[in-house]
């Protein structure tokens, strides 16, 4: 069985400029990373990635240890890496952005990948692997959008052998087995395989507890779902692409204008 999230119901008032600028950075580190011969490549990922033995104790590092918790945010170990953290940031990230402003949204962001790096490191401390991703950061959008948005609908791509559907599905089942799947396979991944699962715990807790203090005033939290749970829908690329959900935005703003009109 295969599922994907791809896309939710929940549109943003405002273009989220500051995630396409962390997605255009991103990817274009990760672009400049396939230039560089395998060796090298190696060493910008140690050099420039999060060392907890370098964070939390005397290994010497190129760049001061602590600036390493923000450059490994832009460096990524491959293409499903990427492509991974980037789809879940496009998918979240718009709303949390929407919800405190952009100016907000670039520290709580670097607040929750430092966050999550530290947790990692204070976990290994002696570990001489580096992290990279942006996935601490993300962990800290899942956080925050599961507080503001439980009930809102996520399209999630359902695949079992012949049978493909699109299932609206709550974001607290969504994101709650995704968290719930990182405590899990912290417990008993040992080494973790390469994967850093505490920084994502550490990067949703962060998120979890500092949306309430970085959110607009006026921002509620735990928001009804504006479209039913649950139901089949037909896959639109056009969800992917958010097309949709923006046209979803300004139908509902010409809907609300023309109903005060009336009024």
């Amino acid at each position: 069985m295969f599922f994907f999230p791809f896309s939710d119901d929940n549109p943003a008032a405002n273009r989220p400029f500051i995630c396409y600028i962390l997605i255009a950075i991103s990817c274009f580190v990760f672009l400049w990373q396939t230039t560089l011969p395998t060796d090298l490549n190696n060493n910008a990922i140690y050099n420039f990635g999060v060392v907890p033995a370098s964070l939390l104790g005397e290994k010497e590092t190129y760049i001061p240890s602590f600036l390493t918790i923000f450059s490994s945010m832009f460096m990524h170990g491959g293409w499903m890496h990427l492509i991974g953290n980037m789809v879940f940031l496009w998918i979240f990230g718009d709303n949390v952005e929407d919800s405190m402003g952009r100016g907000k949204f670039i520290c709580f962001y670097l607040l929750s990948g430092l966050a999550a790096a530290l947790l990692q490191a204070i976990i290994d401390p002696l570990s001489e692997i580096p992290m990279i991703g942006a996935s601490g950061a993300i962990a800290g959008v899942l956080g925050a959008y599961l507080i503001l948005y439980p009930r809102a609908n996520v399209n999630v791509l359902f695949w079992l052998f012949i049978f493909i559907t699109v299932i609206r599905v709550p974001a607290f089942i969504v994101l709650g087995f995704w968290i719930i799947s990182q405590f899990f396979s912290a417990s008993f991944a040992g080494d973790g395989g390469g994967v850093a699962y505490f920084a994502h715990i550490g990067g949703f807790v962060a998120g979890a507890l500092l949306i309430v203090f970085f959110k607009d005033s006026q921002i509620k939290l735990f928001k009804q779902p504006q479209t039913k749970a649950f139901k089949a829908v037909d896959f639109d690329i056009n969800d992917f692409l958010g097309t949709n959900k923006e046209k979803s935005f300004m139908d509902d703003f010409i809907e609300d204008a023309e109903n005060k009109k009336r009024d």
